[in-house]
């Protein structure tokens, strides 16, 4: 074997190494639901940011964090309701009480609120999962508004 041999197959042994090393450190979050996330992040800082903070830590008792992983299981239909047409009644996040109106989005997407959802859950919220289109279309047809 000469020496040029020898360098491809060190560097397809290091490359098959690095391969490992990289998938195993992956989370459960697939392919779809990361690109769902990043087009939420930026509808997010443009549309939630301002009250809800840069790592969805909430403003004081004025506007809630969005890190309550256990509200956002229990509340999964209501969310994409919240986000489209805002909110009027106390809401009760981390055992704390927030009373302040959240703004309705009507000229958010049923897509723009798949992805900020997909992107306030598996950033904040601990989640994993993607809010489909399709879900955040059926769930808005059952809004109570």
């Amino acid at each position: 074997m000469n020496s040029s041999h020898k360098i491809i197959l060190t560097f397809i042994g290091m490359l098959v190494i690095l391969l490992l090393y990289l998938s195993s450190c992956q989370s459960n979050i697939s392919i779809q639901t990361a690109q769902y996330a990043v087009n939420g992040k930026k509808l997010y800082v443009s549309h939630c940011q301002n009250c809800h903070g840069t790592k969805g830590e909430g403003l004081a008792q004025l506007y809630p964090p969005l890190t309550d992983h256990e509200f956002f299981e229990q509340n999964r239909a209501k969310l994409s309701c919240i986000v489209r047409y805002g909110m009027k009644e106390s809401i009760l996040v981390h055992g704390k009480t927030y009373k302040n109106q959240m703004p309705a989005n009507p000229k958010l997407t049923e897509l723009d609120i798949a992805y900020i959802l997909t992107y306030i859950t598996t950033n904040f919220g601990k989640g994993d999962s993607i809010y489909h289109h399709e879900e955040v279309k059926q769930a808005l047809k059952r809004c109570d508004i």
